[in-house]
């Protein structure tokens, strides 16, 4: 599956998960993974193994049909590298871990780039990020497959965008070409 079509599905899944989460804790963790740490308390061993061997089938079948989306940290980080630029602020389900470590630019290489019809410069990343000048500024060289590209955060959740080392021009995440 392309990793912006992972990211937009991830995102919608996790929509209904994070207005759950704004309720309050209780709702933050789903019944099944609830069901499955509630077996701690449990007291005799036969029972209390029975009880994590229901609630780990209930937990595997959960995720099978994609009602309980499991996501590592390196997969968490992975989605906030990819949502860079774009207002996904439901992936803050991704930030339940201690550390939070935010995502203020991203590092790649350009794989095509051509001129709108207004002048201004598309750039589409390895990673399939797209990013559409939004200045009006020129650049020295002209960006080509293999230019090494730098996006930064700016102020007032703008980004820069620096080619080839060039001059930063004002961009802005883009979902099409």
């Amino acid at each position: 599956m392309k990793s912006w079509l992972k990211l937009l599905v991830l995102s919608a899944l996790a929509l209904p998960v994070a207005a759950s989460a704004a309720e309050g804790p209780k709702s933050a963790t789903p019944a099944t993974i609830k069901a499955l740490f509630d077996c701690r308390a449990v007291a005799a061993d036969t029972a209390r193994l029975a009880c994590y061997d229901k609630a780990v089938g209930a937990v595997n079948a959960a995720e099978k049909t994609g009602e309980v989306i499991i996501v590592d940290r390196q997969e968490a980080r992975a989605a906030r590298r990819q949502a860079f630029g774009l207002d996904l602020s439901a992936l803050s389900i991704l930030d339940r871990s201690e550390e939070k470590t935010e995502v203020d630019r991203v590092v790649g290489e350009i794989v095509s780039a051509r001129q709108g019809a207004d002048g201004r410069w598309i750039v589409v990343l390895a990673d399939g990020a797209i990013w559409r000048q939004a200045d009006d500024q020129s650049l020295s060289k002209d960006p080509r497959k293999g230019s090494k590209v730098e996006v930064r955060k700016a102020a007032m959740g703008s980004y820069f965008m620096n080619i080839d080392g060039q001059r930063a021009v004002r961009a802005r995440r883009a979902d099409t070409q």
